[in-house]
């Protein structure tokens, strides 16, 4: 089969013809890919990023937003049939650990991690375990849902942890309208109160967030201040920062008020905070992991009954380094998808 594959860190991924994945666990599930969500997670494994932190074996085919049809299963799955279409969780966990007990699949102590750790879906199949798989209903093409997996459930995370703060006439800002940001502005839409404001430094960016619905859009360099003249000088209740690069962080702390709370999605910056100001603020600090199956499950309900929309484009698999270059330089408006067929 082909796949798009890491050989050295810091140069472009190959097309690679490899043999297709077997089942080997009793749980093993092998799923056809029909659609792989390009996430600027990809960027970074390329450029070596978790080199020293997952240590992965290279070579090994990129690609953690995954979607498709079982192709063949394991003799103990019972919850998936051989044509099935699935979306797929991006960790493959052990399912008897604390973390996994817990509902928490991304702490399992036991996972695997397709794209990152072991072998992903930018390819024509993928192994990975039934545990993983989200059953989709007919209509639904794999292809449409495949950015999900990551970045669908990632904002849904993320917002589904404010949402317990956030009350009616406060004010919600997320920084980076891009294939998770879009989805997040939705999602904030869907499940808070609040009054939802935009901020991007690009037209495209801004672009999206208005035809996803946000309330008020600001750039990046106008922001503070549009905030500021928005919420009478108090600042937002609530900034969900889905890029967390160069100078971001900062820019989102002076939007804050006072008793505000920032959550953190994206990363590559450093968060610089005086301990006085953690005091006399009140503020709180988020961190966002990736999404549980719980929250993949409960999202993939809003995105069937069409109350959160996927802006996509869509590229074939030979082109995964042109998809990469885009992204990279901004040239994508929501999220690409590598789709194999």
């Amino acid at each position: 089969m082909k796949a798009v594959r890491i050989h050295e860190y810091r140069t472009p991924p190959s097309l690679d013809e490899i043999p297709q994945p077997d089942l080997h666990g009793h749980h093993d599930v092998i799923v056809r890919i029909g659609g792989a969500g390009v996430c600027r997670t990809d960027l970074h494994v390329v450029d070596g990023w978790f080199e020293n932190i997952m240590r992965p074996e290279r070579p090994f085919t990129l690609g953690h937003e995954n979607a498709g049809w079982v192709e063949a299963v394991g003799d103990a799955v019972t919850s998936v049939h051989v044509g099935d279409p699935v979306i797929v969780h991006p960790l493959a966990t052990c399912g008897v650990c604390g973390a996994c007990r817990q509902g928490e699949d991304m702490y399992c102590t036991a996972s695997t991690f397709p794209g990152v750790t072991v072998d992903g879906g930018y390819a024509e199949y993928l192994c990975t375990s039934e545990r993983s798989l989200v059953l989709l209903p007919p209509g639904v093409e794999p292809a449409q849902v495949a950015p999900h997996a990551d970045a669908g459930i990632t904002a849904y995370r993320a917002v589904r942890k404010v949402s317990e703060v956030l009350q009616p006439g406060q004010t919600a800002v997320v920084i980076g309208v891009g294939g998770l940001g879009h989805i997040g502005l939705q999602l904030l839409s869907e499940m808070t109160p609040a009054r939802i404001v935009a901020v991007d430094k690009s037209q495209l960016g801004r672009d999206l967030a208005s035809k996803v619905g946000a309330e008020a859009i600001f750039g990046t360099e106008d922001a503070i201040d549009g905030v500021a003249e928005l919420t009478g000088g108090l600042g937002a209740d609530v900034v969900i920062d889905f890029v967390a690069e160069h100078d971001t962080p900062d820019r989102a702390l002076r939007m804050l008020r006072q008793g505000g709370t920032y959550s953190i999605v994206g990363y590559g910056a450093d968060l610089h905070i005086p301990t006085v100001e953690m005091v006399l603020k009140e503020i709180t600090v988020l961190g966002n992991l990736v999404g549980n199956y719980a929250d993949l499950d409960g999202l993939m309900k809003l995105v069937v009954n069409g109350r959160v929309q996927l802006e996509t484009r869509d590229y074939p698999l030979d082109a995964a380094a042109q998809a990469l270059d885009d992204l990279e330089n901004g040239r994508i408006q929501g999220r690409a998808v590598l789709t194999p067929a």
